[in-house]
């Protein structure tokens, strides 16, 4: 039996390379995004922890000087989560462009892939032809042999 060789068989562990590189970058955007939100999560931790704080600052003795400073902590803090939230937003974008890449990379190695097994099953008819084939003419030289 013939060995089956797969004309495009470069371009087949091409796609499938380039599906793993893919991979990695839409796993690698997923641990920023992920970085983005837990950084986030912190910042809005500290939020309710300073918030907390001006409570306590405001039913003490006040100290104007401590509430003037806890006041422009939470402002910033604020602007820090906005920061955030703009952050994410653009992590998101960029892992969803990621998830596109990496679908239509499969796409392609998945055609790549159906066409090595369209080939392959041409490859055994071919095969199944031949080897039929030559039975009959084996079949045929016998009977002709016996025949004489």
């Amino acid at each position: 039996m013939a060995r089956f060789r797969f004309r495009m068989q470069n371009i087949l562990n091409l796609k499938e390379k380039l599906e793993t590189q893919a991979e990695m970058r839409f796993a690698e955007q997923k641990r920023v995004l992920n970085e983005a939100i837990r950084k986030k999560e912190e910042l809005c931790e500290k939020r309710v922890f300073l918030e907390e704080e001006a409570k306590r600052l405001r039913s003490d003795i006040l100290d104007l000087l401590e509430i003037q400073n806890n006041d422009l902590s939470r402002r910033l803090l604020e602007e820090d989560i906005i920061r955030a939230d703009q952050k994410i937003k653009r992590e998101e974008r960029i892992l969803e462009q990621r998830r596109a890449e990496l679908e239509n990379v499969m796409k392609e190695r998945k055609a790549q892939e159906k066409l090595r097994e369209h080939a392959f099953q041409r490859f055994l008819k071919e095969e199944a032809a031949a080897e039929s084939k030559m039975i009959d003419e084996l079949t045929s030289y016998t009977y002709g042999q016996k025949v004489r």
